[in-house]
């Protein structure tokens, strides 16, 4: 009911009407998978510089339709950033604006819900963009893989310790190791998460 009412409130504060249409209901089975590379872990000073983002259909996740963005931070990046994305000043420089990445990013998305991985810092990071562009937050649905992941495990183990890091997640899923830290990557490798992590739930 809450979620239903905060939907509503959301979308008569929209300053956007031509993005009405992300209220409507998403359509079923289809998400997108959501990896925002930033400079940093603080979502009150650190800049997002690239966005991935695939489409998922079912269980089929769609690379040829993805979404690669690289943004232009408003100061160049520290070094430790560097050493973790390889991203230098060179290669953000002639990335786009907060505002040409948001509305790619919310054109791409649509109407579809979210899913990554501790997405939640993702979705603060890209609010710091949207709210000023539209007047209120992301108001797609969003699942966490973490959770999804927690979620089955806890329930073969209830009080077990679950490690919920995301190489342990890979791992225990078998899927193959890509390299990190980029954001296509780690949005791939989230999709196939989501993907196998539904099809046990679906068989248990």
């Amino acid at each position: 009911m809450w979620s239903a009412l905060r939907r509503h409130w959301y979308r008569h504060r929209l300053l956007r009407p031509e993005y009405r249409y992300l209220f409507d209901a998403p359509v079923p089975d289809e998400w997108v998978s959501v990896d925002c590379e930033t400079t940093g872990l603080d979502v009150r000073k650190d800049e997002i510089i690239s966005i991935g983002a695939i489409p998922i259909q079912g269980d089929r996740i769609l690379t040829s339709q993805r979404l690669e963005l690289i943004v232009r931070p408003l100061r160049a990046p520290q070094a430790a950033s560097v050493r973790v994305h390889r991203l230098r000043q060179q290669d953000l420089v002639h990335g786009l604006s907060a505002e040409d990445a948001v509305q790619r990013f919310l054109d791409f998305v649509g109407n579809r819900g979210l899913v990554g991985y501790y997405l939640a810092f993702d979705v603060a990071m890209l609010d710091r963009w949207v709210r000023p562009f539209l007047g209120v937050p992301l108001p797609q649905p969003q699942i966490d893989v973490s959770g999804l992941y927690y979620d089955e495990k806890f329930a073969r183990n209830v009080g077990g310790h679950v490690d919920l890091s995301f190489e342990a997640i890979r791992k225990d899923l078998q899927l193959p190791e890509r390299e990190a830290h980029d954001a296509f990557n780690d949005a791939l490798m989230t999709a196939m998460m989501f993907v196998k992590l539904r099809k046990r739930r679906d068989r248990s």
